[in-house]
């Protein structure tokens, strides 16, 4: 006897789009911190396959500090350098996936060097999700117009917002980050990038669907 509650309730699930493919370039991941470049790149790696590298960390071990004492002792500028480095190596590197720091791709010379070399995805969170997910933030520092970050008042996040996402708007492919499931926000940065590759390379093949 046919069961129509399991057939309903199969229909009902929403697909999830398992496709692999290995991107022409490396995919980086742009947007303010809370906006999830670090579980998603490493999820969408593991999905893809690839190497998941957090351009943030390689800058530490080249500097031999943090990234809040490099900006916090040295300045902004120093950072910015910094990132710069680290970028334009891992770029020239093989394909991987790279969740940058939260402002790199807001320095017009780093936002150059990561949309002629990559494929950049902007995770764009929106002022209640980075509320949420910032509140009580206190182990980095950050600053926003010369002054550190209180990740409590939303009225700087909202600056912040106003200020960078007019930036991180010329990313290759923007995804909306929501409060979901991050597997979910994985498949629907696939469905993204895969689109993306159609229009843009479109000599360049999907390998598989699994």
């Amino acid at each position: 006897m046919e069961n129509h509650s399991e057939n309903f309730a199969t229909a009902m699930r929403p697909a999830s789009p398992l496709v692999s493919f290995m991107p022409p370039k490396p995919v980086v991941l742009v947007g303010l911190m809370g906006c999830g470049k670090t579980s998603i790149g490493k999820r969408l790696a593991k999905r893809l396959d690839l190497p998941f590298c957090d351009s943030d960390q390689e800058v530490e071990v080249a500097a031999g500090c943090s990234v809040q004492d490099i900006e916090s002792f040295f300045g902004e500028g120093a950072l910015q350098s910094g990132e710069y480095k680290v970028l334009d190596r891992l770029l020239n590197q093989q394909t991987q996936v790279i969740a940058t720091g939260c402002l790199s791709f807001t320095y017009p010379t780093t936002m150059e060097l990561i949309k002629k070399n990559s494929i950049s995805v902007w995770l764009d969170a929106s002022l209640s999700i980075l509320s949420v997910r910032l509140s009580g933030r206190k182990e980095r520092v950050l600053f926003h117009n010369g002054q550190v970050v209180d990740f409590d008042d939303e009225a700087v996040l909202k600056s912040m917002i106003d200020t960078y996402n007019p930036m991180f708007q010329n990313a290759d492919v923007v995804v909306q980050t929501q409060d979901e499931s991050a597997n979910i926000t994985v498949d629907r940065v696939i469905i993204a990038i895969s689109e993306f590759i159609k229009t843009t390379y479109p000599d360049y093949h999907v390998l598989k669907s699994v």
